[in-house]
């Protein structure tokens, strides 16, 4: 249970406003998203002796607070939409506006026990950056498949300049997110472990690196469940459903999976023998790749957590520990 003593806060962000309101009480308040608001607003939080602060992740919005607000000293919960849709349903809420989504948010703040270990200011710009790098990798797939479609010279001389010039642009993004993390000397180490993986190259390394703080301090079955890799039952009596992945770090799951085919079919040896001995017993061949994803997550979470570069004994001690 939280502490008696917690005074909690919600916060329902848009772009250019934030509603608040303090469990227990009957303060609601509207400021703007930007730095006055925010100024105003943890004035109002000190004075209402609020300590514990939740708002909804809504795409960056929220980001500008969120910093402020950590600064300012208060302790601040970035919840998925799913926590508070969850919690509404548990209490049978449904009536929906700013200022009932805020009490909502601060009823589920009040009642969630975890204290959220604070982002490490380092990797907070280099997730930006790798965000920026996906957007591009994903602008080259849509310019690759329209590339296909284009038979007149001339367009098609047009649609490979624009391929050219956005490879260069993700290469030296790429660099430079690099060079940020060798500037440290436990991010640069925690980079060489991960690549020492057959399977997992540079780009994939670096999304979990940057993406996955947590690698390497929790045990195999909390990091895959973290990333959304960990399969979940659909039983009820004599229904036994089929079991299926979800939820957790989208862009770290879509990294690994990625890796996963190559892993499975050309470097990384355990990967091949069970991605083999699935298809053998007649699993499709994405949920195989699944598991090969979640194998290399637990190899990247087995050698940080060790400190030593991987090895055949490790994939073994890995997949056991």
């Amino acid at each position: 249970m939280t502490n008696p003593t917690t005074c909690a806060a919600g916060i329902d962000v848009s772009k250019h406003s934030l509603d608040f309101a303090i469990h227990g009480q009957p303060i609601r308040l509207t400021v703007e998203n930007r730095l006055p608001g925010w100024r105003r607003l943890a004035a109002e939080l000190s004075r209402a002796g609020v300590n514990r602060v939740g708002l909804e992740a809504t795409g960056g919005y929220e980001r500008g607070v969120v910093a402020f607000l950590r600064v300012a000293g208060f302790t601040v919960l970035v919840l998925q939409p799913l926590q508070v849709k969850a919690y509404a349903r548990l209490h049978l809420r449904r009536a929906k506006n700013d200022p009932l989504d805020a009490a909502l948010i601060a009823a589920c703040t009040a009642a969630i026990d975890a204290t959220p270990e604070p982002p490490d200011p380092r990797l907070v710009p280099l997730a930006d950056a790798l965000t920026f790098v996906e957007q591009i990798e994903e602008e080259l797939v849509r310019l690759q498949t329209r590339l296909e479609h284009i038979e007149l010279p001339r367009f098609r001389h047009m649609v490979m300049a624009d391929i050219r010039r956005l490879e260069g642009r993700r290469r030296a993004e790429l660099r430079r997110i690099v060079e940020a993390l060798a500037g440290h000397d436990d991010l640069r180490r925690r980079l060489h472990l991960v690549q020492s993986i057959r399977g997992i190259g540079e780009r994939t390394a670096i999304a979990l690196v940057v993406r996955l703080p947590e690698l390497g301090r929790l045990t195999r079955e909390q990091i895959a469940a973290l990333v959304g890799l960990a399969p979940f039952d659909d039983d009820s009596g004599l229904h036994r459903g089929q079991r299926h992945i979800g939820g957790g770090r989208k862009r770290v799951r879509r990294s690994l999976y990625m890796a996963a085919l190559p892993a499975a079919t050309l470097w990384n040896p355990a990967c091949i023998a069970l991605y083999k001995r699935l298809m053998t017993k007649g699993k499709c061949h994405k949920a195989a790749l699944v598991a090969c994803a979640r194998k290399l997550l637990i190899f990247a979470n087995a050698v940080v957590q060790r400190g030593s570069p991987w090895t055949e004994r490790t994939a073994g001690a890995g997949v056991a520990g």
